[in-house]
């Protein structure tokens, strides 16, 4: 879980984006995109999927199955 949660943040401050901007990018709130990037929970699927095309990376370079 520490993998998705550094990853998904360093995308996001890549992309020079709030938590409240991301979410509403995916359709989630920013508490959401927070509790992601502190490692307190993990994304659905449906939400894996979205943020995967929003930021075009693959589910296994968010989870850390690759680099």
């Amino acid at each position: 879980m520490q993998v998705f949660s550094e990853r998904l943040k360093e995308l996001r401050k890549e992309n020079n984006l709030t938590t409240t901007q991301l979410g509403e990018k995916i359709k989630v709130s920013h508490a959401t995109i927070s509790r992601w990037e502190n490692g307190i929970m993990l994304p659905d699927i449906e939400d894996l999927y979205n943020i995967c095309i929003y930021f075009n990376v693959t589910p296994n370079y968010l989870l850390g199955f690759e680099n």
